[in-house]
């Protein structure tokens, strides 16, 4: 079964995206996890900035992979060239197109002068390497264990805030990269309308390669989707009165994109 993210497009309507390569799956899980340390490491609250904190240590371990920058350089190139093949032709608009192809050789420049090992600027901080070994351990970072980090959780919000922006910083290039990398696999798909009858779907692949899967759907269903190169399986459930999913014994509609770049 292959774990999917989710966001909510409209009040009754969710969406989940399924990744069926590693590749994929880890620029997924950074998208989440810098959303998350954005979104925290700019509130004012201490714990705000204790969740941002421990975001960023993720986000280090996620991007440390060690081909993920050289991938990242890889599929850019890729769609540069894809997409400079477009150039001239009347039926595309150039100034759209020049703006893509700008974006992606700025990301690709910035990523390529990323020097060293993405993370190593807190890998070589002592005190925040000190900081992520007690946050693993649960209730590990409590003030009587890391009273200079119950210091600093209560120095000026302004100060703090501009810490956070600096050590989340030598990561963005990391960030904007693979934003551009999801961006073109999202829009590479078509979407398409179907029914799952008594709450299971089934379709063969026929050869088709993709690499993510974006189901689309009402609010009160949850998809779980399993693939390999021959189907695609997804069985939809709800919750009950327990709280639990429980398998959805109905027709459910929804609307499924198959992506690959």
């Amino acid at each position: 079964m292959i774990v999917g993210s989710r966001a909510a497009d409209a009040s009754s309507v969710i969406s989940y995206e399924f990744p069926l390569v590693e590749r994929i799956r880890t620029l997924l899980r950074l998208e989440d996890l810098f959303e998350r340390a954005s979104f925290f490491a700019e509130r004012p609250e201490p714990q705000a900035h204790h969740a941002a904190l421990v975001t960023l240590f993720e986000i280090m371990e996620v991007s440390s992979r060690a081909d993920l920058k050289s991938d990242l350089l890889q599929e850019l190139e890729r769609q540069k060239q894809v997409l400079a093949a477009f150039r001239g032709n009347p039926d595309i608009n150039a100034g759209v197109l020049a703006n893509v192809l700008g974006s992606i050789e700025g990301s690709s420049l910035a990523l390529f002068n990323l020097a060293g090992k993405v993370g190593q600027h807190l890998r070589d901080n002592e005190w925040l390497m000190a900081i992520k070994q007690r946050t693993s351990i649960p209730g590990g970072a409590s003030e009587f264990d890391l009273p200079s980090y119950h210091h600093w959780l209560h120095r000026d919000a302004a100060a703090r805030i501009g810490q956070l922006r600096g050590w989340l910083a030598p990561f963005l290039p990391i960030r904007d990269a693979s934003a551009i990398v999801l961006r073109m696999l999202r829009e590479s798909g078509k979407p398409q309308r179907f029914t799952a009858p008594a709450g299971g779907y089934q379709q063969m692949l026929g050869g088709r390669v993709a690499q993510m899967v974006r189901v689309r759907l009402d609010g009160d269903f949850i998809p779980e989707v399993s693939a390999n190169k021959y189907a695609l399986n997804i069985r939809f459930t709800r919750f009950g009165e327990d709280a639990r999913p429980r398998s959805a014994d109905m027709p459910v509609e929804f609307e499924l994109t198959l992506c690959n770049l």
